[in-house]
């Protein structure tokens, strides 16, 4: 909040002060609200308005913080301003589009209901798409499809629902994703009840102008280093311990393995591996934004490496002529 007060000052050139909400008043919203929404009170240009910082927003969907919003200013017969610490474009574009008032620290103040519309440091989104790359989760059904379209089991085929079961996300980061594809004008969506996507270009040219936007982004979040295995753990190959099994390179003295965030979180907060560090050991884990076993789930190889495409934007910054060259084969056995 101590971000966001300074924002104002900085923009409106007034020095307002917050209160929280009080218990007795915050008792009267429903449980859901309390669980998203940090509520405070403050008054902007005599006008009292209600500030919800949202908590986690990771879970931002549009659709129901238009919901939120609205039960807390009926309950409140107040303005209510929605604050951010960062906001995906597409997401910035439609709270825009339902006239929700909300405030990005350091980088935009829009507040319809006071006709203020203060913007530092954004573009607009339909420009410059390529500067912002896209959702992990919008990149995990995009590599998905690309490398899935032999399958049996295609996206396009079942509903945004059926989706989100198969791959393991919540409906929510199905929809998320969806979104962000759309945005970038990658997908199309048809359907009204049970709603389809569909594929705008042919592989070779999703993937073209994908990479050519710069909408691709490395699935690695950080590499740790441990001294064994993670136990009773099924992990995939990755980076040079993966290239042998797609190219002709060979394979490398240090050991990689790619874990799933959230997995490895849980292994490190139940202090369950050994040695971690930034530095050396006999295993290095690569720490990914998403499920590298989902995405490679049905493919038909027995091999435990990582889906070709996502090891590819993990080593594609590689300076060594050798890795350059396996990326090269790795593009014209799976793109084209």
């Amino acid at each position: 909040m101590k971000k966001t007060l300074k924002y104002i000052e900085e923009t409106l050139g007034i020095q307002p002060t917050v209160a929280p909400i009080a218990k007795s008043y915050m008792d009267r919203l429903p449980m859901y609200i309390h669980e998203t929404f940090k509520l405070y009170r403050t008054n902007l240009f005599n006008t009292e308005i209600i500030l919800a910082e949202l908590k986690n927003e990771g879970e931002l969907s549009i659709q129901q913080t238009e919901k939120q919003v609205q039960q807390v200013k009926n309950q409140f017969n107040q303005k209510v301003v929605v604050i951010l610490e960062n906001v995906q474009a597409y997401n910035r574009k439609r709270l825009i589009e339902k006239g929700i008032n909300f405030i990005v620290p350091g980088k935009q103040l829009y507040m319809p209901d006071l006709l203020i519309d203060l913007r530092e440091g954004y573009v607009n989104p339909k420009a410059k798409p390529k500067n912002e790359t896209l959702l992990p989760s919008a990149q995990f059904l995009l590599i998905y499809h690309i490398i899935h379209r032999n399958q049996q089991w295609k996206l396009e085929e079942y509903s945004f629902k059926e989706i989100a079961k198969k791959l393991g996300y919540t409906p929510m980061a199905i929809t998320n994703a969806i979104d962000n594809l759309k945005y970038h004008e990658l997908i199309e969506v048809e359907g009204e009840k049970e709603k389809f996507i569909r594929f705008s270009h042919e592989i070779h040219e999703l993937w073209n102008i994908a990479m050519e936007r710069k909408l691709l982004a490395n699935p690695v979040l950080k590499t740790v280093f441990v001294d064994e295995k993670p136990k009773n753990l099924f992990l995939l190959r990755c980076n040079a311990s993966a290239l042998p099994e797609y190219t002709d390179l060979n394979p490398s003295r240090q050991e990689y393995f790619a874990i799933e965030k959230t997995v490895f979180y849980g292994l490190q907060k139940s202090n369950a591996l050994v040695n971690p560090n930034e530095y050396e050991g006999r295993y290095a884990l690569e720490v990914w934004k998403y499920n590298p076993l989902t995405l490679v789930d049905e493919l038909p190889n027995d091999m435990a490496v990582v889906d070709p495409l996502s090891l590819y934007l993990s080593m594609k910054e590689s300076r060594d002529e050798r890795i350059e060259m396996a990326l090269e084969q790795i593009l014209e056995k799976f793109i084209w």
